[in-house]
């Protein structure tokens, strides 16, 4: 309340985007000795000098020029308890400003203006303010600097670093001082933030005008709502390409980052996008290699099958990279779909292994697509990635000629290739166990290959049979019955 003139409080003026977060209040009269809160008034020091301030020959708070007199006061009415108090440097100061300086403030230049003073009986020399400032760990330090701006136009040596800009920013929000508005988002948008930092910079975007605020939305906010999505799909293909000696590591970062990405769904459909991608290119490039169409000579078609092999291991291995990540976040369910409808690819995969040709450019071919099978229907005799049945059989039925010819054609074998078709092998028998006797029949015919010249060397096979005629005699058993 105003005391003194008789003139009613100005009220404060909101900066547009203002809230109650920006909330000092300020108060003009005409006598100085008349103090909002009665318990600073009365204190013997209430208007003692901020420790560090200086004041400056006809400017910052020289007393003999200034007709402006500023009583900074924090507002402890919300206080909890004394010790809170105690953490502050100083509640209560006093100021001598100057009136045609400190209309760079808007908030100022309003209550300067004859608007305000139009209902005083003579005009003031001096004019009287009360600022109550809120309660908060160098609140008045804060404004003071921001009131010292007012006589300055080098912003930069006082903002430099982030978090001196949040602390600054609210005050000249308050106290609509725009060259320090535009000041501190300037210098934040420019500089690298903390998470901390960050909090504070959300929490005063909504206190800007919409020019102010977009430099840091842009930064903050996703102007789209596949950003994430269309990030994670750039990473995975620059992983796919990366041709550096250090491409362990970067597919081993971004696997990090699937493993970390709060959300799984938008994980699922990057992933399946590029799998889809990249089974695409592996089966073009075996269809190309395995049915050739060219018009050339010789060597021409030669080196047309080379790329298409050379197409096919790259991007093979990328695709094992994919499905690793899916089985590891489990959203490998349309992968396994997906591989479990490949009948064509199967059968150039087939006619590609009959030729010797790959065995000189990628002799690795075989293992890599075997592996990429192998984690699937792991994944699917596991429990881990849940198949109809009409998918896992149509899984084992296609692929289990292919690991039958790699057996049959890649030689010599690899202990490495060895472990894979018996994994493989074991594999594929546990998923047909999950089928219908009927269904498992006829696979199970098929897999007589996994024999070796020693019955005892095979256990898995000798199980898989004794448990498909347990169950076959169970049925014929109860027919009797």
């Amino acid at each position: 309340m105003m005391t003194g003139g008789g003139a009613g409080v100005p009220k404060k003026r909101h900066r547009v985007g203002s809230s109650g977060r920006l909330s000092s209040t300020l108060v003009f009269v005409d006598d100085p000795s008349h103090h909002p809160n009665e318990t600073l008034a009365t204190t013997e020091d209430s208007h003692k000098p901020l420790r560090g301030i200086s004041s400056v020959p006809g400017g910052f708070n020289d007393s003999s020029t200034a007709d402006v007199v500023l009583h900074l006061y924090l507002d402890l009415d919300g206080s909890d308890s004394i010790s809170a108090v105690d953490s502050f440097d100083q509640t209560d100061v006093k100021l001598h400003l100057h009136s045609d300086v400190i209309r760079r403030s808007k908030y100022f230049a309003t209550l300067l203006s004859d608007r305000w003073q139009k209902d005083s009986d003579t005009p003031a020399k001096t004019y009287w303010f009360n600022l109550c400032v809120p309660a908060a760990t160098g609140s008045i330090s804060y404004h003071i600097i921001v009131l010292q701006l007012l006589y300055s136009s080098d912003f930069t040596s006082v903002i430099d670093c982030a978090s001196i800009a949040l602390e600054l920013l609210p005050v000249a929000l308050e106290l609509l001082f725009e060259d320090c508005v535009t000041a501190c988002v300037r210098f934040l948008e420019a500089v690298p933030w903390t998470e901390e930092e960050e909090k504070a910079v959300l929490g005063v975007i909504p206190f800007l005008s919409e020019e102010e605020s977009r430099e840091l939305l842009a930064r903050v906010s996703p102007a789209k709502d596949e950003s994430s999505e269309e990030m994670l799909q750039g990473l995975i293909l620059a992983a796919a390409t990366h041709n550096h000696g250090n491409m362990a590591f970067a597919k081993a970062f971004v696997a990090k980052i699937l493993r970390d990405f709060p959300s799984k769904d938008s994980a699922r459909i990057v992933l399946e996008r590029a799998f889809e991608s990249s089974l695409s290119v592996v089966k073009g490039s075996l269809e190309e290699y395995s049915s050739p169409d060219f018009r050339g000579d010789h060597n021409e078609t030669e080196a047309i099958q080379r790329l298409n092999l050379h197409t096919a291991m790259t991007n093979g291995r990328h695709l094992l990279w994919l499905v690793e990540r899916m089985i590891e976040l489990r959203v490998a369910d349309k992968a396994v779909k997906e591989w479990s409808e490949q009948a064509s690819f199967t059968s150039d995969l087939l006619r590609a292994f009959r030729d010797d040709a790959w065995r000189n450019i990628v002799p690795g071919l075989p293992a890599v697509v075997l592996r990429c099978t192998c984690k699937l229907a792991n994944a699917v005799a596991a429990g881990s990635t849940l198949a109809a049945r009409q998918v896992r059989m149509k899984l084992v039925k296609d692929w289990l000629p292919v690991l039958i010819a790699c057996k049959d054609n890649v030689s010599p074998m690899l202990s490495s290739h060895k472990s894979l078709y018996q994994e493989l092998e074991e594999t594929f028998l546990r998923i047909i166990s999950t089928l219908p006797i009927t269904d498992a029949q006829g696979l199970l015919q098929q897999c007589l290959s996994f024999s070796t010249r020693n019955v005892e060397d095979c256990p898995h096979l000798v199980s898989a049979f004794n448990t498909w005629f347990r169950r076959a005699n169970r049925i014929s058993q109860a027919d009797n019955l």
